[in-house]
């Protein structure tokens, strides 16, 4: 959840919504619901996975797109040594898992220990953003998810970010869902029409569009009423992590901080929501 407008609370609760703590042979064990919500995004990874090492090599040479490598734990050898290198060079995120997660992933087949997952559509660049931006002869309208881990969240994002004329949404390649079909299905295929940029640090493309004019505003608990926000002109809207929010780092990257102003008793939005909110004020002073 979102956190808006509230007193800050500790990221750690004992039988808490946010975390289960339990103790094990006198082990302190902390079950972390962000963890389960981020595996339940990599079970619906991508319509796409292909396995086998010479067909994940072949994948390596041919595509430059794939989400993730998916690599069996301990597994060694000349062929496994070369993939890790084509993974380094082109910086594909890599996830070492047990033989049984790639058994799960391919229906048993015989994936040698390596499978690769591509997105269900194609990332596209922050170049294409400012042109659609300038195609339409408007100021951009950028969308940053600082670590969505809900292919539901991202799907819905997306599809407000389509109908309030957003010119691009970025999300970073790690610790956040990518473009998958659930995503694409949540999207109601608004995802065809809203470029996706995916980067390898969120606070360097946020020094990119400093230096090209675009003011970027950070939600928190405390900041500025977005009733009285000036949102006109370039804007860069950063929205973060169900659980955390936006990061600190992030957070102090950022020109200003915006606050959605709630009367109620709830302490947080759903992230969908709350980018659904800020996106249609800055929509609002476009229309």
């Amino acid at each position: 959840m979102v956190n808006i407008n509230k007193s800050r609370g500790t990221l750690l609760s004992v039988n808490g919504k946010s975390n289960t703590i339990h103790r094990i042979g006198g082990v302190i064990v902390e079950k972390n619901k962000r963890k389960e919500r981020r595996q339940a995004a990599e079970n619906h990874d991508n319509s796409e996975i292909f396995y086998g090492r010479h067909v994940v090599m072949k994948i390596f040479k041919e595509r430059k797109q794939i989400n993730k490598l998916f690599i069996q734990k301990g597994l060694t050898g000349s062929g496994i040594q070369d993939i890790l290198k084509t993974v380094k060079q082109q910086g594909i995120v890599i996830s070492e898992v047990p033989k049984s997660k790639l058994d799960e992933m391919t229906n048993n087949a015989n994936h040698q220990g390596v499978v690769v997952t591509l997105p269900a559509f194609d990332y596209q660049t922050l170049d294409d953003c400012f042109a659609l931006a300038e195609a339409r002869q408007e100021s951009p309208f950028l969308l940053i998810l600082d670590g969505i881990e809900d292919p539901h969240n991202l799907g819905s994002i997306i599809r407000t970010a389509e109908a309030t004329g957003v010119h691009g949404v970025i999300i970073p390649k790690r610790r956040a869902v990518g473009l998958t079909g659930v995503v694409a299905k949540t999207s109601a295929g608004s995802i065809e029409n809203v470029p996706v940029v995916r980067v390898t640090n969120i606070t360097q493309v946020i020094e990119q569009l400093q230096s090209k004019g675009v003011w970027v505003f950070a939600t928190a608990m405390a900041g500025e009423d977005m009733r009285t926000w000036n949102s006109k002109g370039s804007i860069a809207l950063i929205i973060g992590n169900e659980g955390q929010g936006v990061s600190p780092k992030v957070q102090a990257a950022a020109d200003g901080i915006v606050t959605i102003p709630m009367t109620g008793t709830t302490q947080s939005l759903n992230a969908s929501v709350a980018a659904g909110v800020l996106m249609y004020e800055v929509a609002r002073h476009r229309l």
